[in-house]
C-alpha cells in the first residue's frame, strides 16, 4: 500500500520560504510521478509543480514559476517543494499525489493520480 506523507507546512510572513517533503513510503518502485497541489478554500485544486517518473522534468505553473522549486531524493524516497519569496496568495492547504511511471512526462490534473498524501497548511500572512 503506496502511502504519502506531507510535512513542512507553517505559517510565514510575505516575501518568507517553506520547504514542503512529500514522503513516498509502501513504493514498489522508483519509477513515480508526484505532482504538488493547492486548494484554497472554496476553490479547486490547482496544479503547482510536477516531476516525471524518470529524468526528473518538471512543470511549474505560471504563479510560482521562479520561486518554487521541485525536486527528488530517491534515497530517502522523498519529493520536495522549495517555496520561495511566499505571497499570501501562496496560503492553501498543499497536496503531494503520486503514481506509477517510468515515462519522462509529468501528469497535470489531480485525477491522473493514484494516490495522495494529507495535505499540509500554508499561510502567508503578515
Amino acid at each position: 500500500q503506496v502511502q504519502l506523507v506531507e510535512s513542512g507546512g507553517g505559517t510565514v510572513h510575505p516575501g518568507g520560504s517553506l520547504r514542503l517533503s512529500c514522503v513516498v513510503s509502501g513504493s514498489t518502485s522508483n519509477y513515480y510521478a508526484v505532482g504538488w497541489f493547492r486548494q484554497a478554500p472554496g476553490k479547486d485544486y490547482e496544479g503547482v509543480s510536477f516531476i516525471s517518473g524518470v529524468e526528473d522534468n518538471t512543470y511549474y505553473a505560471d504563479s510560482v514559476k521562479g520561486r518554487f522549486t521541485v525536486s527528488r531524493d530517491n534515497a530517502k524516497n522523498t519529493v520536495s517543494l522549495q517555496m520561495n519569496s511566499l505571497k499570501p496568495e501562496d496560503s492553501a492547504t498543499y497536496y503531494c499525489a503520486a503514481r506509477y511511471s517510468s515515462g519522462s512526462y509529468y501528469f497535470r490534473g489531480w485525477n491522473e493520480y493514484s494516490y495522495y498524501g494529507q495535505g499540509t497548511q500554508v499561510t502567508v500572512s503578515s
